[in-house]
């Protein structure tokens, strides 16, 4: 595939990504179901990208997508776009690295397993580091914790199901 093939991929699942990110400024939804509607709607635009173009472009949605979390004020603070942006790098190269070696679904375990591991582990040292009210960081360590693991799932399920819609599933 051509290098403006791969970026216009990119483009494209970068476009879907925000859009995905904006619906819970239109539609009233509890924060905790948006939390898993849109964090594998996202997850599963980073796989996607991976697999259509590329894991660097993927990496580079990686970190755009805690910055427009922190826009839209689901971050409490700039400080956490970089355990978000870590923990999704980490779920990227999870997938990445494990998928040529043991097939697409142990691949998605694993990178979500690296999600959820990083975040946890980043949050926890970023909560440590600066002092919140005791509501927020139970919040924050709650809403950045197990829950990255389902929509780290929750998003390979999605890309398998549009790959095998689209007609280019590899396994």
């Amino acid at each position: 595939m051509r290098n403006h093939q791969r970026l216009t991929r990119a483009a494209l699942l970068l476009a879907l990504m925000l859009i995905f990110q904006s619906i819970r400024l239109f539609v009233p939804v509890p924060p905790f179901v948006s939390l898993f509607i849109i964090g594998s709607a996202v997850n599963a635009c980073l796989l996607l990208t991976v697999e259509q173009a590329g894991w660097k472009m993927a990496l580079v949605l990686a970190v755009i997508a805690p910055v427009v979390a922190y826009l839209q004020q689901v971050l409490p603070l700039p400080v956490f776009i970089l355990p978000v942006a870590a923990a999704n790098g980490a779920y990227v190269l999870g997938y990445r690295l494990s998928h040529s070696f043991f097939g697409y679904w142990p691949a998605v375990i694993i990178a979500a397993a690296a999600k959820a591991g990083a975040m946890y582990a980043m949050v926890a040292w970023v909560i440590a580091w600066i002092e919140l009210p005791a509501k927020l960081a139970a919040a924050l360590s709650m809403m950045l914790g197990w829950p990255q693991l389902i929509t780290g799932l929750g998003g390979g399920i999605v890309c398998f199901l549009v790959l095998k819609r689209t007609g280019v599933w590899r396994n």
